[in-house]
């Protein structure tokens, strides 16, 4: 059922009624929960996604994101009442659907330069199966102007802009809560190319979001949107960073003070770290900055080289440490905790792990890793050794606030280590616990 010219009101009934075709291109960490969320209330939905294995698994009710908590009930709940199936052919999904969505990986390098072949890719089928009154929606996150540069593209159909609605409404989700995101943690964003596709589309997310949809006065509005989020959150990490490297400068801790600071409700220190990786924070300034043609995004491109520092400072910290235990780090054995980019999720875009280790090994160091999450394999592709004990390590060097790193048994640890250090990049060891043992505790913004 096409829904361009609907009201909202006509859009919600219709898609609970099951009578409206959603295809959504892409079925990984946060596509496929966005599926199997639309085909939970009622919706047809068929997912579109390169890797057959994916498909095979969807169409037998299997959930390849197993980090997700509440997904693979949905998933086999909805592929069991026919409401949910996927395929590998993008051109007859999009004869099938009403409305497409688009929400494929798009990879950028260290200057936030995206690879947007298959966002193109994805709509160059899609305009082989677009029909009048359809509805074309992108969420990937791209720099502002990248969805109105797909008209072109989706007019090989035939067709014209206004007989097909655009839209953008950015993914405001993240691995391991992306379910709850969706349905209502937070208010869509909405921006689309006229009235008409406007008030369809906020209709489509309204059936989805408990906590409703803010309307964008322009699609570029609506990338903008999901884009400052991330700027926002990179400017005021670096900030704590900084504030962090000035703390240990003055003999404070850092913590303490940002603690007291965050008691005024106009204040909100975020917390210092070994450094700021994943598919967002350190990428979505770059677009802001490459966009920049009359203005000059400084405050932001500082900010980038200030979190991008924070690895070399945990190596500094490190060096710091085996000192004043009078070691050296060159032939040291330093055991780095944690390899994703974020606790709890195993995700390595642009970890810290990824340049502490190779600046350890730089310095002739002996670099073992540990990830709770982690294989020995993956240790090895960065370039480390798996060790899952403390035996005749120098010194440990803590990555990603993985829970497990959070209730060490510093005691125990004590007695197999060959030096105590600990350099804590995530607030993850009690200070004072580790002292009182004999460790030497360095963190950031630590005294």
């Amino acid at each position: 059922m096409k829904l361009l010219g609907l009201t909202r009101e006509e859009v919600k009934k219709a898609l609970r009624e099951g009578k409206v075709t959603i295809a959504v291109y892409g079925l990984g960490k946060m596509g496929l929960p966005l599926a199997a969320v639309f085909a939970d209330n009622r919706a047809k939905v068929i997912g579109v996604d390169i890797n057959e294995k994916v498909v095979e698994m969807v169409n037998r009710g299997e959930n390849h994101v197993k980090e997700e908590p509440g997904l693979s009930e949905l998933i086999k709940r909805n592929v069991e009442a026919g409401r949910l199936k996927a395929t590998t052919d993008g051109v007859w999904a999009a004869k099938q659907a009403d409305v497409m969505i688009i929400l494929v990986p798009t990879l950028a390098d260290d200057r936030g330069n995206l690879k947007l072949e298959p966002v193109y890719d994805v709509a160059k089928k899609i305009a082989k199966g677009l029909e009048k009154g359809d509805i074309v929606i992108t969420e990937a996150t791209m720099p502002p102007g990248t969805t109105e540069s797909l008209v072109p593209i989706l007019e090989e159909s035939g067709l014209k802009l206004g007989e097909f609605g655009l839209a953008h409404a950015p993914e405001r989700t993240m691995t391991g809560t992306a379910i709850r995101d969706i349905t209502g943690q937070y208010p869509k964003i909405v921006g689309a190319s006229d009235e008409k596709t406007l008030e369809a589309v906020i209709g489509i997310y309204e059936t989805i979001n408990k906590k409703g949809v803010i309307p964008m006065s322009s699609i570029k509005a609506a990338e903008a949107v999901k884009v400052f989020e991330g700027v926002y959150r990179d400017v005021n990490i670096a900030l704590a960073n900084e504030l962090a490297l000035w703390c240990e400068e003055h003999g404070l801790d850092a913590i303490e003070v940002f603690t007291a600071a965050n008691t005024q409700p106009y204040c909100h220190l975020h917390m210092p770290g070994a450094g700021v990786g994943g598919h967002c924070i350190p990428i979505y300034p770059w677009f802001v900055i490459n966009l920049a043609e009359k203005t000059n995004p400084r405050l932001i491109k500082t900010a980038r080289e200030i979190n991008d520092s924070m690895p070399h400072h945990m190596v500094e910290l490190t060096i710091r440490g085996l000192n004043e235990v009078g070691r050296s780090l060159k032939g040291s054995n330093i055991l780095v905790l944690g390899l994703t980019f974020r606790g709890g999720v195993r995700e390595f875009t642009k970890s810290p792990a990824i340049p502490i280790i190779k600046e350890l090994k730089e310095w002739g160091a002996r670099v073992y890793a540990y990830d709770p999450l982690c294989t020995s394999e993956d240790a090895e592709r960065f370039g480390a050794e798996w060790k899952e004990d403390f035996r005749d390590v120098d010194a440990i060097v803590i990555v990603t606030d993985h829970k497990e790193f959070k209730s060490l048994n510093l005691e125990e640890i004590a007695g197999q280590v060959r030096s105590k250090v600990i350099i804590d990049g995530r607030n993850a060891v009690n200070p004072k616990v580790a002292k009182e043992l004999g460790f030497v505790y360095l963190g950031v913004g630590r005294v």
